[in-house]
């Protein structure tokens, strides 16, 4: 099963800079429909409005983090399922693992390119 390109994402982070990033390598890997979201609190409501096939959020965020999105969105009946990619300058073990335990389908360390991006949603949403 290939990827499907038509999936549309949500990229949740407070830095723009890195918004713009990360929707470059998107765009590169052929994902079109990406919106995004500066902190958990946007995301969520955007989450309530439009069925996204995936979420690639940044853990260090305020008012509320990637991480307590993440809680938010697990627990929530209709997203539970929705395939979700942590990112974040730290490789904190401890981080990796309260991630985890929340639900995160996959965690990329910044910095990183298209190929790992690519290889990271593969296998969270099955090629």
């Amino acid at each position: 099963m290939s990827l499907d390109l038509s999936t549309p994402i949500l990229v949740v982070d407070d830095y723009q800079t890195m918004v713009r990033i990360l929707r470059n390598l998107l765009k590169q890997i052929g994902f079109n429909d990406v919106d995004d979201a500066s902190d958990g609190t946007a995301a969520f409501a955007k989450l309530k409005e439009k069925k996204y096939g995936l979420v690639i959020s940044d853990w260090n965020m305020a008012p509320m983090t990637g991480y307590e999105l993440l809680q938010l969105v697990r627990a929530d009946e209709k997203l539970s399922t929705l395939p979700f990619i942590m990112v974040t300058a730290e490789a904190k073990t401890e981080n990796v693992v309260a991630a985890k335990k929340a639900g995160v389908n996959n965690y990329i360390v910044k910095p990183f390119n298209a190929e790992t991006l690519r290889s990271k949603i593969s296998a969270v949403m099955g090629e």
